[in-house]
């Protein structure tokens, strides 16, 4: 599938050097993204979902996070290697990013109309009233009534479903090919939800072979809109699968336990399942199996031996040792 892929990351690693203790919240990630596909990356808070995003277009910051090393390659060029003026280029023209938090995303003092056309007068050479034009019709597009008016309105003056509507809007609207959504629909109801990712989805399929990247804890999330998945935790890949086959067989304990952690409506009365423990501090992460302090089906070499990410089926990767003799 590599002709198919739009971005490659090979071996990344993002450490965060806090006096004299690194915190490696990336560790070896390797995958890519395909044409006109959804990629889920999910995990609980920690496992490096939004640092990962984040060393995809350089926005780590510097100190005190360094990109120790990996590649990551889009359209031939490989955008760790670029200089800071290349990667300013790329950035919401062929790569874009929706942010966890559209509140602390906008800037609450500039207007939604110079928000949105700030990319389009960067990238393109138009005028600031076709810039407005097409920022309007962003508008119209991700559902907002009456855009040119709201142009004009600070991002108080928009409920949160609607914030998060704007940078959906700021983030498609250079059309890129790629799109990274980091928690898109977090503290938005369940009803918003469901709109916000249907909507992200819809805009996406406006150019052929566009892909999105879509950042959740939520699996029932990433089983609903995703093609394939990637399961983080420890900064590492854990299992990585097409989603139906990640839903139906999961193999790797955490896996496991995020899917049986869903709550499902017949189960009204029963406990909620729960993966038992915490997740293990960054700057303390246990030296094998980086869930071994977690897992009920640890064995002894967990604890001091890290087992490789191996291809049990075609497409289907795991990291443990329970499966090498699926191997």
């Amino acid at each position: 599938m590599a002709g198919d892929a739009l971005l490659t990351v090979r071996n990344l690693h993002t450490h965060f050097h806090v006096g004299d203790t690194v915190a490696r919240a990336v560790s070896g990630v390797s995958f890519e993204v395909r044409k006109n596909e959804v990629l889920g990356i999910v995990g609980e808070s920690g496992s490096g979902k939004s640092v990962t995003a984040l060393s995809l277009i350089r926005l780590i910051p510097d100190p005190p996070g360094r990109i120790a090393q990996g590649e990551v390659l889009f359209g031939g060029r490989d955008i760790l290697k670029l200089s800071y003026e290349e990667v300013g280029k790329i950035r919401g023209r062929d790569i874009a990013m929706i942010f966890q938090e559209p509140m602390t995303s906008l800037n609450p003092v500039f207007k939604i109309g110079k928000q949105l056309t700030e990319p389009l007068l960067f990238h393109y050479d138009i005028t600031r009233a076709e810039a407005r034009e097409r920022a309007a019709a962003a508008l119209d597009l991700v559902g907002i009534p009456d855009p040119r008016r709201r142009l004009d309105e600070y991002p108080h003056q928009f409920s949160g479903g609607m914030r998060q509507r704007v940078m959906i809007a700021m983030a498609m609207i250079c059309d890129p090919a790629i799109l990274i959504a980091d928690e898109p629909t977090t503290a938005l109801d369940v009803t918003i939800q469901a709109q916000i990712l249907e909507l992200m989805l819809k805009v996406q399929e406006k150019r052929e072979d566009a892909s999105v990247i879509l950042i959740t804890h939520d699996l029932a999330v990433i089983a609903e809109t995703c093609d394939r998945a990637i399961v983080r935790y420890g900064g590492k890949i854990q299992e990585a699968a097409p989603v139906a086959e990640l839903c139906e067989t999961p193999l790797h304990p955490y896996t496991k336990g995020l899917l049986a952690s869903i709550p499902h409506a017949q189960e009204k009365g029963h406990r909620l399942n729960a993966i038992a423990g915490n997740v293990p501090s960054i700057f303390d992460l246990p030296l094998g199996c980086k869930f071994s302090t977690r897992c009920k089906d640890v064995l002894d070499r967990c604890h001091t031996e890290e087992p490789e990410l191996r291809e049990v089926t075609p497409g289907h990767w795991v990291r443990c040792f329970l499966m090498e003799d699926l191997v």
